[in-house]
């Protein structure tokens, strides 16, 4: 690619200066100047420092990484066009439609911000993960702990079939044979869409490398699509909870939207409400990614 331009850090203002606070979760608050993210709210979001935010818009720092790009991109709720034009002036390759797509749309942003009171998570077609709510972060483990490989929901768990890491929170009502199985087939199918992703090509290779469980299931052939089911969640507050897991497909972005829900009543439900509160007061003190 061409070196990057100027255009990146006023782009980068106006974009920050045209998005509610309402649009990606936050309160509108008093004594704003104007009606769009603060710095310092646009850096949590996208997992910078404000320093860093502020060098990029100032044109003292004009080549961010891809990962920070595609930060960007998401937590400024972009276009796609939108989002390849950050690229270009970044200096960067737009990502391209045979690699698995990291984006979320902004419609599918907005909703995520209004389900902010659930344990919500994002996921890749390939289940990298992408973003989460508070509350998700106080059901399970804190994402911000992990990161690279480690944030890849297959890796995490084929380490732990085969005893590469401590048994993870979560434990699947079906057996752990059929939830395996059932990711490997959705991976293949993966595989299949997006023929030319490195990352999904290096992630099979890993998994035949390093785990034999992943490895039998893998050799088997079975192709398929990953299905919502129950699931148990080992809290260190409030012990058991057995949720609802759903996933939906955003169109067009490929990611998926991984929600756990309770029976309003039911004995889950107040042990989710009794951690919304600490997920809460979490957020107001330090927001994430």
């Amino acid at each position: 690619m061409d070196a990057p331009h100027g255009d990146l850090g006023p782009m980068l203002r106006l974009w920050r200066d045209r998005l509610s606070p309402v649009d990606v979760g936050l309160p509108v608050g008093e004594g704003r100047r104007s009606p769009g993210l603060r710095r310092e709210e646009l850096a949590a979001l996208a997992g910078v420092s404000v320093d860093y935010l502020v060098r990029l818009e100032q044109g003292r720092s004009l080549r961010p990484s891809e990962q920070v790009a595609a930060s960007f991109a998401r937590a400024l709720q972009l276009t796609d066009d939108e989002r390849d034009h950050l690229y270009v002036v970044a200096g960067l390759l737009p990502p391209s439609p045979r690699e698995v797509p990291t984006h979320i749309p902004p419609g599918a942003q907005r909703l995520i911000a209004r389900l902010g009171d659930a344990p919500l998570v994002v996921f890749s077609a390939a289940w990298d993960l992408i973003t989460w709510t508070p509350l998700w972060e106080s059901l399970l483990d804190d994402p911000t702990l992990t990161s690279g490989n480690e944030r890849n929901l297959l890796r995490r768990h084929f380490a732990e079939i085969d005893g590469q890491r401590p048994v993870g929170t979560i434990t699947p009502v079906t057996t752990t044979e059929e939830f395996s199985a059932s990711l490997v087939a959705d991976l293949r199918r993966v595989r299949g869409r997006y023929p030319d992703d490195r990352n999904v090509a290096m992630l099979i290779g890993d998994l035949l490398a390093s785990s034999p469980t992943f490895a039998r299931l893998w050799h088997s052939g079975a192709v398929g699509e990953h299905q919502s089911e129950r699931k148990i969640v080992r809290n260190s507050l409030v012990g058991l909870v057995e949720l609802d897991c759903d996933v939906f497909t955003v169109a067009g972005a490929d990611a998926r939207i991984v929600v756990y829900t309770a029976a309003t009543g039911s004995d889950a439900a107040a042990k989710l409400d009794f951690l919304r509160v600490s997920a809460v007061s979490a957020t107001a003190v330090a927001p994430q990614h």
